[in-house]
């Protein structure tokens, strides 16, 4: 455990100010010093939101991404990426975001950017609060790539993905990022239907290199585009098998689910810290003080003050800002309440 018991964290993304909402979809009026200035402009609004708050871990909001992975395929070399959503009507579903060919054997010579991001963040970040960087895993990132001629199957891009992944976390390590949170959601997903101990083992190939480096964890949720879940949300399925993942840290989405599963949580604090979800990020209901309170006092039926972790059920990128802001301040409020009662 490093820091405070009942540490408080966020799991990457934060959501876009509304200039930068109006710039990003107009970026061809500005200029690259233009660009650059939007860029810290930006992380300095996520990193202030986060400080108000007293996080204890703060992130740069990942306002310099299309969502938490859409941005890491500009990255890749041997795909031609999608020129539009495949459904452009209706309601909003996963089927909205359009798949990319592949086309030649994956590379990322210039890595994945997440360093730069890094760089950006120590050097707008006061100190004080840790520092995390969000990577999304090998297994998530195939899922926006259709296999054929070059890979087979989900899994033979997952294959080719994971060296590439593996080389970017190496990086963020020897630029001497402090915590590293490699993101799963198709892990948790997908989980109930596919092999878990493949799941385990891709993961811990993944992260091979780095663990023990840095404090490392991973966010397993359900989903989160436009604020709806895609996955079965049921973890029952992922263990015990997930227990044997390399990590310091495991995030569990809570929240949006009342709690279900949350004994779940004792076999994950006897292995490693365990960072339970107690933020709805689907849901615009601000959470006040005393109600996550209480379930920061239920989570301790189960697992030891020293190995508890808060946080949102998921980044924040699709909830509004004000609420955002709100309910951060409320958790980091809750946290310190029951703290003082240890």
């Amino acid at each position: 455990m490093i820091g405070n018991p009942l540490r408080t964290t966020v799991i990457g993304s934060y959501p876009f100010p509304s200039w930068l909402e109006f710039a990003s979809q107009n970026l061809s009026v500005f200029g690259s010093a233009d660009v650059r200035e939007m860029q810290d402009d930006a992380a300095v609004v996520a990193i202030q939101d986060q400080l108000r708050a007293g996080l204890d871990v703060i992130t740069d909001g990942e306002q310099t991404r299309f969502d938490f992975n859409l941005s890491f395929y500009g990255h890749l070399e041997g795909i031609d990426l999608e020129p539009a959503s495949p459904r452009r009507f209706g309601p909003p579903a996963h089927d909205q975001r359009g798949k990319h060919a592949i086309t030649a054997e994956l590379k990322a010579p210039n890595g994945l950017g997440t360093v730069e991001e890094f760089e950006r963040l120590k050097r707008l970040a006061p100190a004080g609060p840790r520092l995390k960087m969000s990577v999304p895993g090998p297994f998530t990132m195939s899922g926006r790539l259709v296999p054929g001629t070059h890979y087979a199957d989900r899994y033979a891009v997952t294959e080719a993905l994971l060296p590439i992944i593996r080389k970017e976390l190496e990086d963020l390590v020897a630029a001497g990022c402090e915590e590293i949170c490699v993101d799963e959601p198709s892990m948790s997903c997908y989980g109930y239907k596919e092999d878990t101990s493949r799941f385990v083992d891709i993961f811990n190939r993944t992260v091979e290199t780095i663990y023990g480096k840095t404090r490392l964890c991973t966010h397993l949720c359900f989903g989160n585009f436009k604020g709806h879940a895609v996955g079965y949300r049921r973890y029952a399925p992922l263990f015990p098998a997930f227990l044997n993942l390399k990590v310091d840290e495991m995030h569990l989405e809570m929240a949006s689910r009342e709690y279900s599963e949350l004994e779940a949580i004792g076999p994950v604090a006897e292995r490693m810290d365990v960072a339970v979800g107690i933020i709805d990020v689907k849901s615009y209901f601000t959470e006040p003080v005393e109600t996550l309170a209480e379930r920061i006092r239920e989570c301790l039926k189960y697992a030891p003050a020293e190995r508890l972790v808060f946080a949102p059920d998921c980044g924040l990128s699709q909830t509004a800002r004000w609420a955002a802001k709100q309910k951060l301040i409320n958790m980091v409020q809750a946290a310190k309440l029951v703290r003082d009662e240890l």
